[in-house]
């Protein structure tokens, strides 16, 4: 099974460091959908500017590439769309860190949920974070693989979303045309 694979030489890491975090992205869709191939793991971490150095210490340059904590400091900083890139050496896989910021982001710590995938623990976005974040890539960019990716965790995993929540973040982000696609 590729997300375990794939997102185990970040998430160990994340795990031991004590950093709030969320797996997210297709990965994430794959989790409560459909198995589809995809190339890096999306992470949301809850980095403080306190936390870089430590952040930085626990992906070592030996086995990662991870920016240097100045930088990292300074995405930290930013708020609004900080962002870095944590390459595995050993893989090649890549994970997309995203740094927690706005209000949809802290709900969504406050709501990830605590997988077990083959022994390890794994924090995964609540599914409706995902939905809602897939519809916003597709009004982004008009890729259909995220309308495909919702409609799957909407079969697969329907017994699970809080649609009344679901419905409130759509009509909040103000995506209810892409919404729409998915009725027809």
């Amino acid at each position: 099974m590729q997300p375990p694979d794939l997102i185990a030489p970040f998430v160990t890491r994340l795990e031991a460091l004590g950093v709030p975090y969320f797996v997210t992205g297709s990965t994430a869709g794959i989790l409560y959908g459909e198995p589809r191939l995809t190339h890096d793991v999306d992470l949301v971490v809850d980095l403080r500017p306190a936390d870089a150095a430590r952040f930085v210490a626990a992906f070592p340059e030996e086995e990662f590439y991870c920016p240097p904590e100045d930088v990292l400091a300074i995405e930290v900083r930013r708020g609004h769309r900080g962002h870095c890139n944590l390459i595995h050496h050993a893989t090649g896989f890549k994970a997309d860190v995203y740094l927690a910021f706005d209000e949809l982001h802290r709900w969504a710590l406050a709501h990830r949920r605590a997988l077990d995938l083959e022994g390890m623990r794994v924090q995964v976005a609540p599914v409706e974070y995902v939905i809602v974040r897939k519809l916003e890539y597709y009004r982004e960019g008009r890729s259909e693989k995220h309308l495909r990716d919702v409609r799957s965790m909407l079969e697969v995993s329907a017994s699970t979303i809080d649609h009344a929540r679901l419905t409130e973040l759509i009509a909040q982000r103000g995506l209810d045309a892409e919404w729409a696609l998915l009725e027809r």
